[in-house]
């Protein structure tokens, strides 16, 4: 099936160049088992596109649910109605939304073609089962032909995509994906702009939507989900668009309820900004919400986006190490068995993509504004909750070279701690226990990584060594009272 429909698209967009000042970082879902160990619970259901013509430039983050079939297709088809000759540099802002928001239009309803066969095929067998409980033959092949028919028809995906043109920025969301806009200022701060709302129950203007519409508000909010999903706007699901009646807290809504209607924002001129832009998917969204709190997610990105891209010669490189810092952030907070542990049992797919707007990438080295490096150091990491054991990842970063000034949009604020002075944006040390700003702070009860004074900087007279600065003689402690058992060793370990 899922080669009859898009081998149409696939030729022409394989030829389409793809943009150089974008890179895009994801990371499958998981799934945490009692040891911390993780598992994939299902297939990658995201996607993304980022093309550039002689006339404009189009990004999109897709997140599919219930299969990763309707993403694909709205990346794919959405491409065909953008950029064959659609838009021109002669189009002005009204009609540019207006060309994005038919395209939309347009896409959901070839989507649903795609699958009318399917509905009305699945809707005749629905008509010859018989009523009661029948376990003769004919009956199991029609329910096993209703089942693959369902799988087939069923899932959506919520989008958004951004398009620059005449250097303008215009924003086209569909439920659940969010875009972040940072900007370079002329004192240094990062400004930290998001464009537009998720389509959910906490958007005011969509529950003002709904409630014309005749939704019971009350029953809605107790509800939470509609139909496994938060979002209020979404492409394909036919579930909710053709049988909506059939739901409970829908039943009542005069015309359909959940739409494909994109809310779009610009155009937003690009004239003298330097900084990036990010789209990012749901799952990346909800991973660090999770992990820390819903507060400073956006700040949080921006700052760990910003780190990357001061260290990173690849915006690839750069986008796919913010992704897997957020993945492990959200793996240690799980098992650390604290407060945030229960809201971190899983994670959705998760998509990043980066977009920079006049800014320079690093070489890669160090520089007096760049903060520090991180450093993984992985050490073996006893679980209070439990008597299993499980090695995780530490970030030790190195103290920066010089004075970093960060914007307060901008600030890294893991637990409400704002950076200080000369300290990097990602000078946090991601223990399992504790997430703390500075790299000489304590983790948890053990102290493992300590600052020996003002004298840890300075080299010893004669020899040209800095002495070390992390002491590590606790670990080695816990270390060897771990592992003396069985073993024959005495505990005190370290170097010799």
């Amino acid at each position: 099936f899922e080669h009859t429909v898009f081998t149409t698209h696939q030729s022409w967009t394989d030829d389409l160049p793809l943009c150089q000042l974008c890179g895009v970082g994801s990371a499958p879902n998981c799934v945490y088992g009692p040891d911390g160990k993780g598992t994939q619970s299902h297939p990658n259901e995201d996607g993304h596109f980022r093309f550039s013509t002689e006339c404009c430039f189009l990004y999109g983050v897709f997140n599919g649910y219930d299969g990763s079939r309707v993403a694909s297709f709205v990346s794919q088809c959405l491409t065909a109605e953008l950029l064959l000759g659609q838009l021109s540099t002669g189009h002005t802002d009204a009609d540019v939304r207006r060309i994005l928001s038919q395209a939309f239009d347009v896409v959901e309803k070839s989507y649903f073609e795609t699958i009318d066969d399917a509905l009305a095929e699945k809707a005749n067998l629905q008509t010859q089962l018989p009523e009661g409980v029948c376990l003769s033959a004919q009956t199991q092949k029609i329910a096993e032909r209703l089942k693959a028919l369902e799988q087939e028809v069923s899932g959506g995906a919520t989008a958004i995509v951004a398009l620059i043109l005449n250097n303008k920025l215009y924003i086209a969301n569909v439920g659940t994906n969010r875009a972040l806009l940072c900007k370079t200022t002329s004192d240094g701060q990062n400004q930290v702009i998001q464009i537009g709302r998720a389509h959910t129950i906490d958007n005011d203007d969509e529950l003002s939507r709904l409630a014309q519409l005749g939704v019971d508000l009350v029953r809605l909010r107790q509800t939470g989900l509609i139909s496994g999903q938060s979002s209020t706007r979404r492409i394909g699901d036919y579930k909710v668009k053709f049988n909506y009646t059939d739901i409970d807290v829908l039943s009542a809504a005069t015309q359909k309820p959940i739409i494909s209607e994109p809310e779009i924002h610009g155009g937003q001129s690009l004239e003298g900004v330097t900084g990036f832009l990010l789209l990012m998917s749901e799952g990346l969204i909800k991973a660090l919400e999770s992990a820390h709190g819903p507060e400073q997610v956006n700040q949080e990105i921006v700052a760990m986006v910003a780190a990357e891209l001061a260290q990173q010669s690849s915006l690839e490189a750069a986008a796919q190490s913010v992704v897997e810092r957020v993945k492990r952030l959200h793996h240690d907070a799980y098992v650390s068995g604290r407060q945030r542990a229960p809201h971190c049992g899983r994670h959705e797919d998760m998509t990043l993509l980066i977009r920079v707007v006049n800014y320079t990438l690093a070489d890669g080295s160090l520089t007096p504004t760049q903060g520090g490096r991180i450093y993984p150091v992985s050490v073996p990491y006893s679980n209070h909750q439990s008597t299993s054991k499980t090695s995780v990842m530490l970030s030790l970063v190195m103290p920066a070279q010089g004075t970093l000034t960060n914007g307060s949009n901008t600030a890294s604020t893991l637990e409400g701690d704002t950076p200080t002075a000369g300290q990097s944006p990602t000078a946090t040390l991601q223990s399992t226990n504790t997430h703390t700003q500075s790299s000489s702070s304590s983790s948890g009860d053990g102290s493992l990584f300590r600052q020996r004074g003002s004298q840890a900087a300075q080299p010893r007279r004669g020899r040209g060594r800095v002495p070390p600065y992390v002491d590590f003689t606790q670990f080695y402690r816990l270390w060897g009272s771990d592992h003396s058992e069985g073993q024959g060793l005495s505990g005190d370990l370290g170097p010799q």
